[in-house]
Parts: structure tokens; sequence; C-alpha cells
């Protein structure tokens, strides 16, 4: 259903740039969903015995007692659909959109309201709304919700891809994100993002709350994003997930405007953009959060990794991607830091990661996870994880995860950590390594450094043997392609 959903919507499209049009789709998905919403409590009130005297269904307390967000009658789903065909419907749905924000003040300020623009085709924009109009499938209007929630997600992924590099700035793959969050089971505190894109971290943490039988109430959400645009996806994501977040009252450079100064997270969750040089560095050469050492100013990695320890509770825990080169460079004084940080034995786990996970990048890629207070057991270890042989290709250019080998990296995470299963190391995946022997390996943080190769197992056919047949089953297939 997503993807013919996808295909029809991106045949509307035109001539509009991807990042452009992404804008246009995802503000309609955003405001059928408050329309749904807001629909559906508005039908039970109507029920009510006293509503026609009353005008209950007019009562906004009642909405704001459910947490909807109260639709002015101009901004309604219902109008725009009957007016789907009008050439005037940009601005109808530009004031249906401002007549939101007006409203609602949690919203002023994220939604897009330039579909009156001349570049953007009416007809097509009818189009887009009467196929956005035809989302509910039936059943209920949470329902309906539920479903645009998805189909929000599933849009965000599919112009990702279509925007390439530019795509990753605001969207990490489900399946990089669930491990990171299968990893960390964020199931109470503050969950923390100082990077949070289009808020995909935080989504998957309520889901993975949801799964476990949790409470989704016991989570508190704090992020904070550069980019506006950015900024504005990831409100609306959440919104349309209804997951009550702080992700700070505008858009903010996260190193140089930190929105949470006084915040202590029991979980952080974060992809940093790789490698960033233009971070500003050699003006906070003296910043309270370089606490292992002041970061080269030419690549914002270890600035990230201090940040976000800086940020974490006593007992807190962070689980982040990173460039591969930040597990042995030893650029700019990264080497002394990360030395620093491994000697406090803040370091729970290293994961490397398979190539081609990432739309936007080619990059190798890995995990971090830091904790603040590793269990007596395992004080003065660490665990590596060689996971670069996993993944499936899903099409030609990005490898995927699968919910089993997610399962396999977690629970040897799990298993390692709490001591609650059985943990043994594996050669060619995993090996748990003790201090002095990570100083042995000048602090490098590489997982196959650690894990060796896998065993191979013996066929019982001596080596000669097999590579005199082997060589002649080559030599008669070149004669039979002759």
């Amino acid at each position: 259903m997503k993807a013919t959903l996808w295909a029809a919507a991106d045949k509307l499209r035109g001539n509009l740039d991807a990042a452009e049009y992404k804008h246009v789709v995802l503000g309609l998905i955003f405001l059928k969903y408050i329309s749904d919403s807001f629909q559906e409590v508005y039908d039970e009130l109507a029920q009510e015995p006293d509503a026609d005297e009353y005008n209950i269904p007019e009562d906004r307390d009642e909405y704001a007692a459910r947490s909807v967000f109260w639709v002015p009658a101009e901004a309604r789903w219902k109008t725009l659909q009957n007016a789907a065909k009008s050439p005037d419907i940009g601005v109808i749905i530009d004031k249906a959109l401002a007549a939101i924000e007006r409203e609602n003040p949690t919203l002023r300020g994220i939604l897009p309201q330039n579909y009156a623009r001349a570049d953007l085709d009416k007809r097509r924009l009818g189009e887009l709304v009467d196929l956005i109009g035809g989302m509910a499938l039936g059943g209920s209007q949470r329902r309906s919700a539920d479903i645009l929630g998805y189909v929000f997600e599933y849009f965000l992924e599919r112009f990702a891809a279509a925007e390439g590099k530019k795509g990753g700035q605001f969207y990490t793959p489900r399946p990089v994100v669930r491990l990171l969050v299968e990893m960390l089971e964020p199931y109470k505190g503050r969950v923390y993002d100082p990077c949070c894109g289009s808020g995909g971290m935080f989504v998957q943490s309520e889901e993975f709350v949801e799964r476990h039988s949790g409470k989704v109430d016991d989570i508190s959400i704090y992020g904070q994003e550069s980019n506006p645009t950015t900024w504005r996806l990831a409100r609306m994501n959440l919104a349309i997930r209804g997951i009550e977040s702080n992700l700070g009252p505008h858009a903010a450079d996260t190193f140089h405007a930190n929105q949470h100064r006084d915040l202590r997270a029991d979980f952080i969750l974060a992809n940093p953009p790789f490698n960033m040089s233009d971070w500003g560095g050699n003006l906070l050469s003296d910043d309270a959060r370089w606490q292992f050492g002041t970061p080269p100013a030419g690549n914002a990695n270890f600035a990230w990794v201090q940040h976000m320890i800086y940020h974490l509770s006593a007992t807190g825990r962070a689980g982040f991607l990173l460039s591969n080169g930040s597990m042995s460079s030893n650029t700019g004084g990264e080497g002394a830091i990360r030395q620093a940080i491994v000697e406090t034995d803040l370091v729970d786990c290293m994961v490397a990661l398979p190539p081609q996970l990432f739309m936007s990048t080619q990059i190798p890629v890995c995990l971090w996870f830091i904790n603040k207070r590793k269990p007596a057991a395992r004080q003065g270890q660490t665990l590596f994880i060689d996971a670069r042989q996993m993944g499936e290709m899903a099409d030609r250019t990005l490898r995927v995860l699968t919910d089993d080998e997610i399962a396999r990296i977690a629970g040897t995470y799990h298993n390692w950590r709490t001591g609650e299963g059985d943990y043994a190391d594996v050669a060619g995946f995993c090996k748990s390594a003790a201090r002095d022997e990570i100083a042995g390996h000048g602090d490098v943080l590489t997982p196959g450094r650690y894990v060796g190769a896998a065993e191979v197992e013996d066929d019982g056919e001596p080596f000669e043997e097999k590579m005199a047949r082997l060589t002649g089953t080559l030599w008669d297939q070149f004669a039979e392609s002759a």
C-alpha cells in the first residue's frame, strides 16, 4: 500500500525537485492526519445526549483533554477535498495551515505554507489532495491516523533515497535505528538525540517501549536539530505519532547554541554528520564539554562523542554511529582523546557494520556504545562485535540488516552486559577484551583487531588434493565456455 501511494505521489511530482516536493507531500499528509484525528473526536462528541444543546463538538477543551489538535472549519480535510479541483487550491491549503498554526501554538512555525507559489502545478496539487484523501482505507479515523503515521515515515525514507547524499541529513535507515534501539533498550527515562534529523530515533524508541508492553509516558524526549526544514519535519513526524517532545523552540547548532545545557540523559541515540569539517571548533577550544581533550577543528567526530558523554546521567548509556575512522584515527589529537575515553572505562561495546547500509554515503560506519556505570563484572572490559559480513542486498546499492541479524547482535550484547544469558567469545564475530589488550593495540577500537578470523570447518580433504580438484574443475568450465 505504501509503495503504491509513493508511486502515485511521485508521478504527480512533475518537474519539482525531490527536496522541494518532500515538503509539499509531507505537509499534506500531516494536515490529513490532524484532520482525521480531530474528526474522530468530533464524531464521538456529536453522539453525546446534549451535543446539540451545548454545541459540545465545538468545545475546544474536549480536544485538549484528549491531546488532539483543534482544527478550525476552514482547515478540515473535507473543505480541502471539496476544493481540490479549484484553481485556488494552493491558496486554500496555505490558509488552512495558517489557521491551524494560529489555533495551536505548539505547531507555530513548523507547517509549510507555500502551496500557492507559481511553480507548483495546481492541477497536480489537486490530484495529490485526492490521493491523500483516500488514505483512510476504511475503518476508524484512529486506524487512518496510524496508517498516515507509517506512510509519513515511509515517504521520508523514499525522499531520502531520491535526494541521495542530502537525504542522509534527515533520515537514518530504519534497520540501523532499530539495532541501536534494541541494544540500548530505552524503557524508561530521558532520551536525547543531539542531531535528531527527522526524529526517527524517537519514533523507534517509543515503538520499542510499546512492543515490550511498557508505558510510553515513561520516557521523555529531548532533541536538537540545526537545519530549520529538517527540524520542522521532526516536529511533524513526532506530532503525527502523538509523541510529546522538547526539540527546542527553533532549529539551532548543537555545539554553539546548546538548547539543553542542563540535561543529563538516561539514553542518548544519535547519527551525527560523519567527519564534519566546518563545525567552528576553533571558537570552542575551552568548552566544558571537552573533558578528554580538545577535538580537532577539522573534524567534529570527537566533539560529538564528548558532547554526548557530557550529557549522560551518572548511570546513562549512549549508542551512536560514527565513521570507521573514529576507531583508529590519530589525527589532530583524536588518538589521545580516544585513549582517555577508553582509560576512563566508558566504552561498553563497538560494532563494525557492513557496507552499503546508507543511501547517502559509502563511508564505512560503526556503532559506539558508552556506559557511565558498567556492571561490576564488566568493568575494565569492552565487547567487540564484527558484523561486516551481515546484511542482505535489498537492491543493487542498498544493504539491510535482517531481523535475525539485529536480534543476534543485540542479544550478544545483552548477554555480555547483563550476565543473564550465556556469553562466549566467537572467533570472527565477538570478543570481550580487557583494558591491557586494548592498550596493546594502541587503543584502536576496530573490532577486526580483536575478534580474529572465523573458524573454518575442516572437511578432511588434504589441501593438495583439494587444490588439484578445484583447479581441474576450473579448467573444465573454461573449456565448456569456449
